[in-house]
């Protein structure tokens, strides 16, 4: 007999998208950092396929949520992109425009029974603040981002009640800073290191001021999203293990353990103190971390990172990396996604419920993210005219089941979204590969339900499967 396995009452079943990803540029006041690069670089995304349309969220979004809706979710995540809410960015005044837009998907979101969850910053910083000040290495750019989300907060701030500050801020880190995957593709330790304080800095500030405007009094909640990568060592020597703490700390405490505990890791600051690496910081920053922790949490997961003991030269080249202090383990037999060349490791899924539950004081949690993406995804179009994407149902349920794991074991999770409800532009791959319930043509914008889409509203109006 086929376990069943039932989730929490009240589960959030929904799925997760981005301003940047699925807006378009239409009426943007402002140019992000991804903007700018797409007409620098086209040759860098995919096909050459940039922002501008995407899938025509910001024209389609009533018909986009009506379809949501009827896929059975129950729960909507998506950004508020800084380059449209806001006209002037040293003040935070808003445009018009931006106000209508995102006072209409909210109103439109609530209206298709579907919780609205609004992210303030998906990787896409108005590119002037990163020429004029050096983007999240600069202090000023904090102050500006507090504006903005107080901004965001007193507009909108009456009908969503859960706000994150961040999605995956150590993307930005690594992305810009480290690996050369998001303009300006720099490789500078010391501005990875400070930009990562920054952000960190800023989340706490916006949550001040989250409170400060007391929207916490009519049941608000502010948290942050995180990809939570957990590094698994090669083996259990202790030279494996220690290598496999290091990636941890660096890779996914240095934002973990701020948001929740309101401060850094001992280990991350005595590596950068040794290293002579350590951010500028001052006390009164530090007590805003402190006393300025996140009400729930959320998490995207996607892959495992493994690791073992630094065993090839050390690169000095390149100045700091964090490689420093690992090497990355090919570990034989893994299962892949091919498209996307990641490993597909549900078990880390039951791995983070604990881990949350036990040295993160239990907070509420949900999954934010998690999705398989695939190339070339129509050539599973069945005889009804519909994706048959068996192999992404395959992919969740088996992430469910360890998730659910982790819930009967007493971690305090109240939801799972998947990435993503339409398929969406993703960054550099653009639509290489893609990860909807809802596919989109993009020569025509048509949106069609897969397989999927069908699986999702039976689980969501089952609690379960």
């Amino acid at each position: 007999m086929n376990k069943k396995y039932i989730f929490p009452e009240n589960f959030w079943w929904g799925s997760a998208t981005s301003g940047p990803q699925s807006e378009g540029t239409f009426n943007k006041r402002h140019k992000s950092v991804f903007d700018y690069w797409y007409e620098v670089e086209p040759e860098a995304f995919f096909d050459k396929v940039g922002p501008e349309i995407t899938s025509n969220f910001y024209n389609s979004y009533k018909e986009d949520l009506a379809m949501l809706k009827e896929i059975g979710l129950n729960s909507f995540r998506t950004s508020i992109q800084w380059t449209r809410l806001i006209k002037d960015l040293e003040t935070g005044e808003p445009d018009e425009d931006g106000v209508r837009f995102y006072n209409d998907v909210i109103d439109e979101t609530i209206k298709n029974g579907m919780i609205p969850v609004m992210n303030l910053h998906h990787f896409d910083l108005p590119v002037e603040l990163y020429n004029k000040y050096g983007g999240w290495t600069s202090k000023h750019v904090v102050e500006l981002f507090v504006k903005f989300a107080e901004t965001a907060f007193k507009l909108f701030g009456d009908r969503v009640k859960y706000w994150t500050t961040f999605n995956e801020p150590m993307v930005v880190v690594e992305g810009q800073y480290l690996y050369e995957f998001h303009y300006p593709k720099l490789v500078d330790g010391e501005k990875a290191v400070q930009a990562m304080y920054n952000i960190n800095l800023a989340s706490a500030k916006a949550i001040k001021r989250f409170r400060e405007l007391g929207c916490t009094e009519d049941g608000g909640k502010i948290g942050i999203v995180l990809n939570l990568t957990p590094a698994y060592p090669r083996s259990n020597n202790k030279d494996d293990l220690y290598a496999s703490k290091v990636a941890d700390t660096i890779f996914n405490y240095s934002f973990l353990d701020p948001a929740v505990k309101g401060e850094f890791p001992s280990l991350l600051i005595n590596l950068l103190k040794e290293d002579n690496i350590l951010w500028e910081s001052t006390e009164e920053e530090l007590q805003i971390i402190k006393d300025n922790t996140i009400d729930f949490l959320g998490v995207n997961y996607y892959q495992p990172r493994r690791v073992k003991a630094k065993e090839s030269e050390i690169d000095n080249t390149k100045g700091w990396m964090p490689e420093k202090y690992f090497d990355y383990y090919d570990m034989p037999g893994k299962r892949m996604n091919p498209y996307r060349g990641w490993e597909i490791y549900p078990e880390a899924m039951y791995d983070i419920a604990i881990n949350i539950r036990d040295n993160y004081n239990n907070i509420p949690w949900y999954i934010s993210e998690n999705g398989m993406g695939v190339e070339g995804e129509e050539k599973y179009i069945g005889e009804d005219g519909s994706i048959q994407d068996d192999y992404r149902i395959e992919f969740l349920e088996e992430h469910l089941q360890y998730l659910h794991k982790g819930i009967e074991e007493g971690s305090n999770c109240f939801g799972y979204h998947s990435w993503t409800p339409i398929d969406c532009w993703s960054w550099c791959n653009a639509y290489k590969n893609r990860y909807g319930y809802i596919a989109v043509d993009l020569a025509t914008q048509k949106k069609t339900i897969k397989k999927s889409g069908t699986w999702i509203k039976e689980v969501s109006s089952n609690n379960g499967f």
